[in-house]
């Protein structure tokens, strides 16, 4: 998977914060905070969120569509996956220290792939090539070889030099595979814990199972909006199925689709329930135009055309459903430096929508986030706790640290503005704490600084 760079950040507090903030001050600040850091904290096991019951006519559409095409649109004629024990191998490519996360959220997904998915998977032994190799290089490295993509995974690659010296091969392509047995995923350690851990997600995820996204899934990390950052039980369900031992690689689309009532049974009894019908797939130019809203490589101004694209298309195409949801976030946040009034209208429209289709989720913790800024920055500390009380267990359940930290440094600033100091404090902590692994130190200073500027007379 291409995971996409465009994602902004989850809230843009700079444009809200104090605007007479002196460099000096800031960088102070800043100092202040990187020396009194709790230690970091990081997620292990499934995420704890429940999903809605998945209908398995639904789940069958969604296993062929995202199984027998690419992101591209290119079409697969036939099924693939790993046949036999997968091992999986971590390369240091560069010589560089590895991240000290790395190794322990690989090891946690493994142990889900094993326990939820029933993929025969595990760490390769030292000298052992590994079935899948995990490369970690610096992101500049990454992006000089395939610009706009975070990470990547490659078939029929053992690793980053194989990679260079294959990359203009047709064996690269994963159109002419017809089993797996060897592929490579390429990840930045410069960048965020956090950002590391969901490129293992997303590219191991692919690097064993199906190839493509498909916006219109709202509880899958198969989906480029990046809601779902860490594999969800959709996710798992999608992944067992594919390693159903009445499959095989070389099977055609019409033998995989004959098979799936019988595997999605066992898989998801629980889906035996009525079919919803077929949801359209997204059009091309929705695609573009959300992709355009959050891209940090087009000016605000072309941020904002995109966006109000996007949620036309959404409407006039009569969808009901994330997708128009999604669009008004994207609305949202690219009127923030520009318009407030639009923005803070896209977002109310777009937590009424979330709301009435997946309830205080994920989806609904990302607008409450925006939501609760503009309470507190206001002054409405009461409003503002209100909104974080029903967002901040969705993030912790789904696993978003990012997420997650900012709403606990936001719930932190607007209890200090009730008075409650030493509660203000203890939650703040918590707050670093996940913000560590979410950000990293550097970046967390900042977001600090931003977030207490939010308050009023801070």
């Amino acid at each position: 998977m291409l995971k996409s760079l465009a994602g902004l950040a989850v809230m843009a507090l700079a444009s809200c914060a104090t605007p007479g903030l002196a460099p000096q001050a800031t960088r102070a600040t800043i100092a202040n905070i990187t020396d009194a850091l709790p230690a970091p904290r990081r997620f292990s096991g499934a995420p704890a969120m429940r999903l809605p019951v998945q209908p398995n006519a639904q789940l069958a559409r969604d296993f062929m569509a995202l199984t027998f095409q690419l992101e591209t649109g290119r079409q697969l004629n036939t099924f693939t996956r790993y046949e036999g024990p997968i091992t999986v191998a971590v390369e240091n490519a560069t010589g560089t220290s590895l991240p000290p996360t790395l190794q322990p959220d690989l090891d946690d997904l493994l142990v889900r792939l094993r326990g939820e998915a029933k993929i025969d998977i595990r760490r390769a032994e030292a000298g052992e090539m590994g079935s899948i190799t995990i490369s970690a290089l610096p992101r500049k490295t990454l992006q000089r070889f395939v610009p706009g993509a975070a990470c990547f995974v490659v078939p029929r690659v053992a690793g980053w030099s194989d990679y260079l010296a294959k990359r203009f091969s047709p064996e690269i392509d994963w159109t002419t595979l017809t089993t797996r047995t060897r592929a490579s995923i390429f990840l930045p350690y410069d960048v965020s814990p956090q950002e590391i851990r969901d490129c293992l997600h997303e590219e191991l995820a692919q690097a064993v199972g199906p190839l493509n996204d498909l916006y219109r899934l709202p509880y899958s990390t198969f989906n480029d909006d990046n809601v779902n950052v860490v594999l969800t039980s959709y996710d798992m369900m999608l992944l067992r199925a594919t390693y159903d031992s009445s499959l095989q690689s070389g099977m055609s689309q019409a033998q995989v689709a004959a098979r799936l009532p019988a595997i999605l049974a066992r898989v998801n009894p629980s889906g035996r329930v009525a079919d919803r019908g077929a949801t359209p797939e997204a059009t091309e130019r929705w695609s573009k135009a959300i992709q355009g809203a959050l891209s940090p490589d087009v000016s605000s101004t072309a941020r904002l055309t995109h966006a109000k694209n996007a949620v036309a298309l959404a409407q006039a195409a009569g969808w009901q459903d994330e997708r128009l949801a999604f669009s008004h976030l994207a609305l949202g946040r690219a009127a923030l430096p520009m318009d407030g009034d639009i923005a803070i209208a896209a977002f109310l429209e777009s937590a009424a929508m979330y709301k009435q289709l997946t309830g205080n989720s994920i989806h609904s913790a990302q607008v409450a986030v925006q939501l609760a800024a503009f309470a507190l920055s206001s002054g409405q500390a009461d409003s503002a706790l209100s909104i974080l009380d029903e967002a901040i267990p969705a993030a912790d359940d789904a696993q978003n640290a990012s997420l997650l930290a900012t709403l606990l440094l936001l719930r932190s600033e607007a209890t200090a503005l009730q008075g409650a100091s030493s509660e203000a404090a203890r939650i703040r902590r918590e707050g670093l704490a996940w913000g560590r692994y979410a950000w990293g130190d550097e970046v967390l200073a900042i977001r600090a600084v931003e977030v207490a500027g939010l308050r009023p007379g801070a």
